[in-house]
């Protein structure tokens, strides 16, 4: 077996705001095995200024792994702990090369039978104009779930954009769902909950920075609505100090980011201890190519779960793979008729 990576940057079609600042470009990196005829391929795909493995030594990290990949899968995922995106990557690649059909890591009825994932409409963060054209297109795509990045503007414009949608759509018709990426000092968050929990809000997404276990406890016993964990669940690696997090804080709900939380192996570890204190769940794609989003949409749909999933962000790059996902009034689907880019992966794997 023979093992190399290579690195592709994904351009944006419109610069997309966080409360971490706006983005225009994205790297990712993949890897690719061969043997003998066949062929497979994962993607690593890592978050400046996120992923825990955002570091120096990243591209050194994935040499030594193809360098080691006779190693096998299960002794490499207990090598690269620290790296998460490359235990994804890896993960994908094994199964890409193992299928019939390097694609179809887990065959279902939604690579088999355009059996539909549901997914929410994303909002980026911009001017309250621009916040609004996003809105307006989401609904007229036919999403059912709505969720808007919040905390890089003046809180007031982003309740009133909250406050129109509800003016408009009553829960039953539009699920809303908030993300403020940490934004929130803790001394404001109770009051900013109180004020956002008016319009019905399913959920918030860490309202305050990781790290402030105790803080985020506080807040999720004393919440007028449910939080979900996100960033909170980067770099944490051992199963007891996954199972102390959950304990200590408690919350609502964790969101899983396969390409940051150790992949497929460790995102079932989050979801086997999160279901043992009855937190609920759901799957988010990091931003990957359509390579990546593949692999989380494949394994969303294998672990039969019904919320609406964060899967639609395979439109947001000018020079995605093309792939057979489409997007389609509020679902993600993989359609028969579509085929993936052979050349441009023909290109990326030489």
């Amino acid at each position: 077996m023979k093992a190399t990576y290579k690195k592709y940057t994904l351009d944006f079609k419109v610069p997309s705001g966080t409360s971490r600042g706006v983005m225009t470009q994205k790297e990712t990196w993949f890897i690719i095995l061969k043997q003998a005829d066949s062929i497979g391929i994962g993607e690593c795909g890592i978050l400046r200024g996120l992923s825990v493995d955002d570091r120096p030594d990243y591209e050194q990290q994935l040499a030594w792994t193809c360098n080691h990949i006779h190693l096998g899968k299960e002794e490499l995922l207990n090598q690269l702990k620290e790296f998460p995106s490359i235990q994804f990557g890896v993960e994908q690649a094994f199964l890409s090369l193992s299928s019939k059909n390097p694609f179809e890591l887990f065959p279902s009825d939604f690579t088999q039978k355009e059996s539909p994932i549901p997914i929410n409409g994303l909002i980026w963060m911009g001017d309250t104009a621009y916040m609004l054209k996003q809105l307006e297109q989401k609904l007229k795509d036919g999403f059912g779930c709505i969720k808007m990045k919040i905390g890089a503007i003046d809180f007031e414009k982003e309740i009133a954009i909250l406050k129109s949608i509800r003016d408009n759509f009553s829960p039953s018709e539009i699920e809303l769902r908030v993300d403020a990426n940490g934004a929130f000092p803790f001394n404001e968050a109770m009051g900013k909950l109180e004020r956002l929990s008016e319009f019905k809000i399913h959920s918030i997404e860490q309202p305050i920075k990781a790290g402030q276990w105790d803080h985020m406890a506080d807040l999720c016993e004393k919440t007028p609505l449910p939080i979900a964990l996100d960033e909170e669940l980067i770099g944490v690696f051992d199963v007891t100090e996954k199972q102390k997090l959950l304990q200590t804080i408690q919350p609502q709900y964790i969101i899983l980011k396969p390409s940051l939380i150790g992949g497929i192996k460790g995102s079932q570890e989050w979801i086997e201890l999160s279901e043992k204190q009855s937190v609920k769940w759901w799957i988010t794609s990091a931003l990957e190519s359509n390579i990546g989003l593949n692999a989380i949409a494949q394994l969303t749909y294998s672990l039969h779960t019904h919320m609406p999933q964060g899967l639609g962000t395979g439109s947001l790059f000018t020079n995605n793979i093309n792939s057979p996902l489409e997007v389609s009034n509020g679902k993600l689907f993989y359609r028969q008729a579509k085929a993936w880019d052979m050349d441009l992966i023909q290109e990326i794997c030489t």
